[in-house]
């Protein structure tokens, strides 16, 4: 069924804007005054998104649309808290499309109810938007869909996305403060080198003598700044261009990840992200019915580092042929000891899921630790980096000056 986005004003005479599905635009207008909203104006969105891409072809898109976790997050528990109180699902998707924060979601939301009213299983219209929703999500919403306890997966789900929602959002505040320190640094140094460099150095140029090196070092810094911003500001976004293409390459993306597993701090927070993503994904899939196999095929996808997926895939191997997933993990030596231990431990005791969570705990919390440590000890290391550079300009400009003094005497 056709998308029409509208502008319509409402008995209070305000103007609001949102979409609505109906067979033409005719019916939208029908639909649109029987509940008392007057549109102004109504469009398709279908042909509108396709006028843009035949105006632009050559010109991609630098900040695709994309729906949010967080919205997700809450669709999800919505949906499932209707679906418990007894509403069909198509009625309580229908339910919660005006709901949605953002058109695209609202679009998308639309979009899979028709999907399901043409006969389409929930599991297999989510399955047709991969950007918005995971493998994860849809293999476990096929098997609730199976089992006939789909606000049980959609609760969890619920509590699965919240839960990695609000752990980046924690390291993400835990970084913001020297981060801007950083870059409020950068740009002090900038100002200082290109600005007030060159006019306190310009009084060394009717001296007859040789400056220090670290005068003249620093008088060439200062008028490559001074002259050569633009490259700077042309070369910047070309070398953030070369790397992001490196990193989607086979050979780059390898490259990447094995360097982040072997950098000081920087190693040991991908690896425990990793197993905390991988215990808590695969506990979650397990006790929805997912099969072992299925479940480590998933998770794999989800770790954030080749080396870490290479390592899952070849368990997944192993498993299938007999195997223990907690010993064919270990051959790889990515995984903490500990980490290995209770999950062997869980497949002795038949307690795999139980403990498999309790590693998420475990790991979220140090990995909350560790960022908060890290944080800690970049801001003292910030400061001495801008203090060690200014230092040195100080003694830069300083060092001209007392040869002068010496020559006066």
């Amino acid at each position: 069924m056709p998308i029409y986005e509208y502008s319509a004003l409402n008995l209070k005479g305000k103007m609001v804007t949102d979409i609505i599905d109906s067979e033409s635009i005719g019916a939208a207008r029908q639909k649109l005054r029987a509940a008392n909203i007057y549109p102004t104006s109504i469009r398709e969105v279908y042909e509108r998104e396709t006028r843009k891409k035949t105006a632009l072809p050559f010109f991609p898109k630098l900040f695709p649309q994309k729906v949010k976790p967080s919205e997700i997050a809450m669709m999800t528990r919505q949906l499932a808290t209707l679906i418990s109180a007894g509403f069909p699902l198509v009625s309580a998707i229908y339910t919660l499309i005006p709901q949605a924060g953002s058109k695209i979601f609202k679009r998308i939301l639309s979009q899979i109810k028709d999907a399901i009213e043409e006969g389409s299983s929930f599991a297999d219209a989510l399955s047709h938007y991969p950007a918005t929703f995971s493998d994860i999500y849809v293999n476990m919403v096929r098997s609730g869909e199976s089992s006939g306890t789909l606000e049980l997966v959609l609760e969890r789900l619920a509590d699965i996305t919240e839960k990695h929602q609000a752990l980046n959002n924690r390291i993400r505040s835990a970084l913001t403060y020297p981060v801007l320190m950083f870059f409020l640094g950068v740009l002090v140094l900038y100002f200082l080198l290109s600005y007030v460099v060159p006019r306190i150095t310009s009084i060394f140029s009717d001296m007859g003598q040789a400056l220090p090196a670290p005068t003249r070092f620093l008088i060439a810094v200062s008028e490559l700044l001074k002259s050569g911003w633009w490259v700077i500001l042309i070369g910047i976004p070309i070398i953030v261009t070369v790397i992001g293409r490196l990193k989607k390459s086979e050979k780059g993306k390898y490259w990447y990840d094995r360097t982040k597993l072997t950098l000081p701090g920087v190693g040991t927070l991908t690896t425990k992200l990793a197993v905390a993503r991988f215990a808590r994904t695969l506990a979650t899939l397990l006790e929805n019915g997912v099969t072992l196999l299925k479940a480590l095929d998933i998770v794999k996808n989800i770790v954030g580092n080749r080396l870490i997926a290479d390592s899952i895939e070849y368990a997944a191997i192993e498993v299938e042929k007999g195997g223990s997933l907690g010993k064919s993990l270990e051959t790889s030596r990515l995984f903490p000891h500990i980490f290995i231990q209770m999950i062997q431990v869980g497949e002795q005791s038949g307690e795999l899921e139980t403990l498999l969570h309790k590693i998420a705990d475990i790991y979220e919390n140090e990995v909350e630790t560790t960022v908060v440590g890290l944080s800690a000890l970049l801001e003292p290391v910030i400061i001495l980096f801008m203090g060690v550079i200014v230092l040195f300009i100080v003694l830069s400009i300083l060092l001209p000056i007392f040869e002068m003094n010496q020559l006066v005497r």
